[in-house]
């Protein structure tokens, strides 16, 4: 893999960077993840590629909402997971007259996941 980086260099640059920012979530408070963050910003734009520097302007604007992590230890994840699956059923409940039905059909996309767990 190594060489491969190596015949690359904009994915060798992207892939340290990739790697370097999974660190953020590491820091050990708000302050120090700020100055990481900024510092990682920084590496993106310089690096010469759009990607990164796109993703680096993206970062920078709502950077505290990035931050907020480490006053309150939660994650909008599960929530946009489940937005995720309501999406599909949206679109194929065109035809779904009752709204009724569609909330059951809601319902039932979410049981759905436990029943292939347990």
């Amino acid at each position: 893999m190594k060489q491969a980086l190596e015949l690359n260099q904009p994915l060798m640059t992207a892939y340290y960077l990739k790697e370097e920012l999974g660190q953020l979530w590491q820091q050990s408070n708000k302050i120090t993840a700020e100055r990481f963050l900024k510092n990682w910003c920084n590496h993106a734009t310089k690096a010469g590629i759009k990607v990164l520097q796109t993703m680096a302007k993206t970062l920078q604007a709502p950077r505290s909402g990035v931050l907020n992590w480490y006053d309150f230890r939660i994650s909008s994840g599960p929530l946009e997971g489940i937005n995720h699956k309501i999406g599909p059923l949206q679109r194929m409940a065109d035809g779904y007259r009752d709204q009724v039905y569609f909330k059951l059909k809601l319902y039932a996309l979410h049981l759905a996941k436990f029943a292939l767990i347990g």
